[in-house]
């Protein structure tokens, strides 16, 4: 059995992306939140860390 070495980060939208472009809203779909001040764990590949880095207003890593 191959031990699962994939790092993860969890990110918290904690902004409201009403007023925003509409690709910001796409974005904070992509990552997968549906509500506001919810916390997801995602992988750290550098996909994620872009995503993250276009809206860095709405979105904080936590820990």
């Amino acid at each position: 059995m191959a031990t699962n070495n994939i790092s993860k980060i969890k990110l918290q939208y904690f902004r409201s992306q009403i007023c925003t472009p509409e690709k910001h809203k796409l974005v904070i779909k992509g990552l997968g939140f549906t509500r506001l001040n919810q916390i997801v764990e995602r992988e750290d590949t550098p996909s994620i860390r872009g995503m993250v880095a276009k809206v860095p207003h709405l979105v904080r890593v936590v820990e």
